[in-house]
């Protein structure tokens, strides 16, 4: 073998006469290849003026002094045309675009600007199979880009979860959100396990339960303005409200008795 394996760099061989050739041959070669910057891809006119050491990346026709040598690298040394035929995965800087390209063993290629949809992704923290996006920092910012901003949250079931939960030392103390239900809900924990509803809205009639009796059945607030101050309904409904003007509190009715609310 009188050459290296990848790149066709010539060896210098035992008893080698004017051991400078292939040895300056290789470095020309090297000095192509090296941190690859292109002139411009696909390139099929040699230009006029080239200068010492200037690469073209050619197309699928080359005419003049390029003729036959399509799909090559132009390298112009010594001063003559040099061509290096560029293996699948060798990127280089293209000048006529600043972009990043890469050879795909036929063509060069943008390098995508954008990740492309990998399966997971962690900033300055590991993702994981459940986590599949994890982003360590101080705070995160989500801005317009000319208008409006949602961010949306999309679950495939009523009876799954789509909702915001609020942690301390990793063990859930708030949430706010569609919790098992299409019911809006905010509910607390004081251990991160047992919760309590502190709201629920009814997604149907957007009613609205507080407290012990959120789950049972959401009440119109309204119904409140419209009782007198300390008239308790006469046929009270589960979820009904009314002022006690005595107790100076709100009541609520769970379907039995009246409860005190606040």
């Amino acid at each position: 073998m009188d050459q290296t394996p990848r790149l066709a760099l010539p060896y210098i061989a035992p008893s080698q006469a004017q051991k400078h050739v292939p040895h300056n041959e290789a470095l020309r070669q090297l000095d192509a290849v090296v941190q690859l910057v292109l002139q411009t891809a696909s390139a099929e006119t040699p230009p006029a003026l080239p200068a010492d050491g200037q690469v073209w990346a050619l197309g699928a026709a080359p005419v003049g002094d390029w003729a036959g040598q399509a799909g090559k690298l132009a390298v112009w040394a010594d001063p003559a045309w040099q061509f290096v035929a560029p293996q699948s995965g060798w990127r280089a800087w293209d000048l006529t675009t600043s972009a990043l390209v890469y050879c795909d063993g036929a063509q060069w290629l943008a390098v995508p600007a954008s990740l492309g949809t990998p399966a997971s992704l962690g900033i300055n923290a590991s993702a994981d199979t459940t986590n599949r996006l994890v982003v360590a920092s101080d705070a995160s910012l989500f801005t317009h880009d000319g208008a409006g901003h949602q961010i949306k949250i999309n679950k495939a079931n009523a009876s799954d979860t789509a909702s915001l939960l609020y942690q301390s030392g990793w063990a859930g103390r708030a949430e706010m959100g569609l919790s098992g239900s299409d019911d809006f809900a905010i509910k607390v924990s004081a251990n991160g396990s047992d919760w309590l509803a502190a709201l629920v809205i009814d997604k149907a009639t957007g009613h609205a339960g507080f407290g012990t009796y959120a789950p049972a059945r959401a009440v119109h607030i309204a119904s409140v303005l419209r009782l007198e101050p300390s008239a308790a309904p006469a046929n009270p409904a589960a979820g009904d409200i009314y002022y006690d003007s005595t107790s100076n509190k709100l009541r609520c009715h769970d379907g039995t008795l009246w409860h005190d609310l606040f």
